[in-house]
């Protein structure tokens, strides 16, 4: 006796999730990610198929669909359209965020990826309708003030992107820059003061141009200024853990100056100076602060680091002195990039020796207790 096959259904004459969803009942195993892209899918079933492999969104900026054997659809009318709709769908970027933010956080500010080797900084908002807390991976310029600057790009989006309404309706705001986290006012620049800042980022980074010219609006500019709070609240588990974590922002800061000034060509643009007078602050203020705080302290609490604290207040002298050179030659307004290298090159030694001796003789005797 023949088996009776099951009646077919109707021909599919118009694509929906719904009357394709056999298409992929057989092949979408669980996953437990879940994936806007489907956003009608159970959530067990909601995740990127690519060129035979369940990826992840959190694992991927984009997904493009290149080869037809690279989609689950039969070869029909209604499998060429749900191809179409589901390729564009899944070309949209992807929200990477969280895993940025978590590696940021991991690593006291170092990422890989799209970010390697360039300024981030965590901004915190407060949602203008939610009220809700939002957490952004921005990248971010020095402002030479103490302010930092962030732009509302969206990578030439039409509209703003949503944190940059948020800080507008909500302008206390928080920053984690990888060592430091503090409270800030975001302020938006406005006329020459805006037209100032985007010229710089323009001229560091040609990539800002490129999406203004691809929206009709402009581009926000926005200085985060931090509000004074006492301490600085530092990204560390303990105190010589602090003293390394701000040791390594200055090791990143400077590795960062040498390539900037390496790619700046003939001339050294206004956003490098800034870059460079604004490291030369830092690590001033750094240095004034160990010399009226720190070092005196540890000097009342352990008589035996008498030497090596006598060393290290002589070593900021000699550093003050390599500071103001390489800040006479950012004051040039001919500078040679090839002469800026050189100081740079000269203080990066000197500053890595200073800062290898201290972690040295001081981390030990800051975790084991000062007094």
């Amino acid at each position: 006796m023949t088996a009776r096959r099951a009646p077919r259904g109707p021909p599919l004459r118009s694509f929906s999730f719904a009357r394709c969803r056999h298409f992929f009942r057989c092949l979408l195993p669980a996953h437990p990610f879940p994936c806007a892209a489907f956003p009608g899918a159970p959530y067990h079933r909601r995740f990127l198929f690519v060129r035979g492999q369940f990826t992840p969104p959190e694992e991927r900026l984009s997904v493009r669909l290149t080869r037809r054997a690279d989609f689950p659809c039969p070869r029909s009318a209604a499998g060429s359209r749900a191809r179409r709709i589901l390729e564009k769908t899944l070309n949209t970027p992807i929200d990477f965020n969280r895993q940025i933010i978590e590696e940021f956080r991991a690593n006291g500010g170092c990422v890989g990826g799209p970010f390697e080797g360039g300024r981030l900084l965590l901004l915190t908002t407060t949602g203008a309708r939610s009220g809700a807390v939002h957490t952004t991976p921005l990248g971010y310029l020095p402002n030479g003030d103490g302010r930092v600057l962030v732009i509302a790009s969206a990578a030439g989006a039409p509209k703003h992107p949503a944190w940059y309404h948020n800080l507008v309706a909500h302008p206390r705001v928080t920053v984690e820059a990888g060592v430091f986290t503090y409270e800030a006012r975001a302020v938006v620049l406005e006329g020459a003061e805006r037209d100032r800042a985007f010229a710089r980022a323009v001229d560091s980074d040609p990539g800002w141009s490129e999406y203004q010219e691809k929206t009709d609006r402009i581009l926000p500019v926005v200085a985060l200024e931090e509000i004074p709070a006492g301490p600085p609240n530092i990204n560390a588990s303990s105190v010589g853990g602090a003293l390394k974590a701000v040791h390594d922002g200055f090791r990143r800061e400077l590795a960062l100056i040498r390539k900037e000034i390496a790619a700046s060509g003939p001339g050294l643009g206004a956003q490098l100076r800034v870059n460079c007078l604004t490291l030369c602050r830092g690590l001033h203020n750094h240095h004034t602060g160990e010399d009226a705080g720190m070092f005196p302290l540890l000097g009342r609490n352990h008589p035996e680091l008498a030497p090596a604290l006598e060393r290290l207040e002589q070593e900021h002298q000699k550093l003050a002195v390599l500071l103001a050179d390489l800040q006479n030659v950012i004051s040039d307004r001919d500078a040679d990039p090839q002469l800026l290298l050189a100081e740079v090159e000269r203080l990066t030694e000197e500053v890595e020796n200073h800062l290898t001796y201290e972690e040295e003789q001081l981390i030990p005797v800051l975790d084991g207790g000062m007094c």
